[in-house]
């Protein structure tokens, strides 16, 4: 290595057609995808460890990697209309990203979603044009009946659980109770409608989880046009006027300046936002109130923050003890309505065959829990930046239910599950009734503003669209620069109406095609 003249960065001897920041979700795809051209040289940098650890094999213990060194551990600012709690947002750091660390449901959201984005502007994103990256990215169950929504040749073999006849018997009485209540039953929610209550997809292959690190990057790896470099924090984009040359990175504490003709950041909805504002690339005023010198004005950079909000502590008391876990401690769930008359569903009310809590609620065990995620919330947020320095967090502010649309969707939610509680179904396994059945809209909302806490679907930060406040254009290119683009869960418009990984994974897939024609 060489000092690069001017610069107190060393310089890797080589430069790439392409680097990719961030090996999670989307970064991994992208790697893979835009390496199959053999011509093309692609470095993938990830801060985290290779996927080489234990923790994440046992599917049911998902739970145990928030807080781990797996994770980014990044914390909200207190959050008012929560009580002024401060929520824990657990984000994967390590190859394969937060679908290393997740709960593994992948479910793609309402058609309605991605016409609701190209009726935006987004020209391309509609669902006829998104659903094909969906079905390349997937082997599925459920090709051969349904070819017309199902992939049969990707790299992801999303499955249910119910497919190997292994629900869980309290997974099994929850969805006899979903339909003792009156809500239809479906195979498969990522069909031709999302509603009803199903076992829905999870990545488990083999009683192992399955990321698209060990999908689609591990078989790439052989490949000598790609480059992975693990435990490598990217501090800066290079910026010449109006293009990205590639990137500034330190790697066992060294510091390193890496050269590319095109850059695209797949750091996440936190990650991606955070690093174009270091980089002198966001609103003016916020970006000075930091002390990071403006290069490039572009005012929606870490505005629109969305999230899923989830509720825990609906959690009954078990008569008896339930079996042990299986699959992912939540392999059911139900696709509802907040009121009649909706167009698509707003409501997932997840089904736990555990306690499931924050840390400052009481639940009893043994127990069984309903988590109610709020799946189009109008609250929105803002990433900001405490400081210029790369290793210090930025400052994440949800304003979770501060619309009070998304807390009377939340009592609605509330309501059904406890409906649902009291079928037969759960007869053999309810000690006695919840506390709140029969309880007023007051004390279900206090009991809203203890329970609710972060679905981990963070989105939104780095906008898709064509108008001023957007960040990046329908290809993903970043506003106003040259080699530079965004493909991760940060350019969705709005928040999807499920858990956020298959849209991520289909924004990559799209992506990689963008890329290459704008490219090569």
């Amino acid at each position: 290595m060489t000092a690069a003249q001017g610069s107190d960065h060393d310089v890797l001897g080589d430069d790439y057609d392409m680097i990719v920041v961030g090996a999670g979700t989307a970064g991994c795809i992208l790697a893979a995808r835009l390496s199959e051209d053999p011509a093309a040289r692609v470095l993938l940098v990830e801060a985290g460890p290779p996927d080489t650890a234990s923790p994440v094999t046992p599917t049911a213990a998902w739970p145990t990697l928030s807080g781990s060194e797996l994770d980014w551990a990044f914390t909200t600012e207190p959050q008012a209309q929560t009580n002024g709690h401060v929520h824990d947002i657990p984000r994967g750091k390590v190859v394969g990203g937060s679908g290393t660390i997740n709960a593994m449901a992948f479910v793609r959201g309402d058609r309605s979603d991605f016409d609701g984005w190209a009726y935006a502007g987004c020209t391309g994103w509609d669902y006829a044009s998104v659903l094909p990256y969906f079905k390349r990215s997937e082997t599925s169950v459920f090709a051969a009946k349904d070819p017309e929504h199902r992939g049969d040749s990707g790299p992801l073999r999303p499955a249910p659980s119910a497919i190997s006849g292994k629900l869980h018997p309290l997974s099994e009485a929850y969805l006899e109770g979903a339909q003792q209540a009156g809500y239809p039953l479906t195979d498969d929610l990522n069909g031709a409608q999302l509603r009803g209550a199903s076992s829905h997809d999870l990545l488990i292959v083999e009683g192992k989880r399955q990321t698209t690190g060990s999908a689609y990057l591990d078989p790439a790896l052989s490949r000598p046009n790609l480059t992975v470099l693990t435990g490598a924090l990217v501090t800066s984009l290079v910026l010449n006027g109006d293009r990205c040359a590639g990137v500034d990175l330190v790697a066992d504490g060294v510091a390193r300046r890496v050269q590319s003709r095109h850059t695209v950041l797949a750091a996440g909805a936190i990650g991606s936002p955070q690093l174009l504002m270091l980089s002198g690339i966001g609103p003016a005023e916020a970006l000075r109130a930091a002390g990071v010198a403006v290069r490039h004005d572009v005012p929606g950079v870490g505005q629109n923050l969305q999230d899923h909000v989830m509720l825990g502590g609906l959690t009954a008391q078990a008569a008896t003890p339930p079996p042990p876990p299986s699959a992912n401690i939540g392999e059911v769930t139900l696709f509802a309505d907040s009121e009649p008359g909706r167009v698509s569903c707003d409501l997932q009310l997840v089904f736990i065959h555990a306690p499931f809590a924050n840390p400052w609620q009481q639940v009893p065990r043994p127990g069984y829990t309903f988590a109610i995620g709020h799946m189009r919330p109008a609250s929105r947020g803002v990433l900001s930046l405490r400081s210029g320095d790369p290793a210090a967090q930025p400052r994440l502010d949800y304003g979770y239910l501060t619309e009070p649309s998304d807390v009377r969707a939340l009592i609605s939610g509330v309501r059904q599950a406890l409906e649902i509680s009291t079928m037969a179904a759960f007869a053999p396994w309810r000690a006695a009734p919840h506390p709140l059945l029969g309880a007023d809209d007051s004390a279900i909302q206090a009991f809203i503003r203890e329970a609710a806490r972060t679905y981990s679907h963070s989105c939104g930060t780095c906008r898709m669209g064509v108008d001023s406040r957007s960040v990046v254009d329908p290809r993903l290119r970043v506003h106003g620069m040259e080699g530079l683009w965004v493909a991760d869960s940060s350019v969705m418009p709005t928040i999807v109406s499920a858990n956020a990984n298959a849209a991520t994974v289909m924004i990559a897939e799209k992506a990689s095609d963008m890329i290459k024609a704008d490219w090569l």
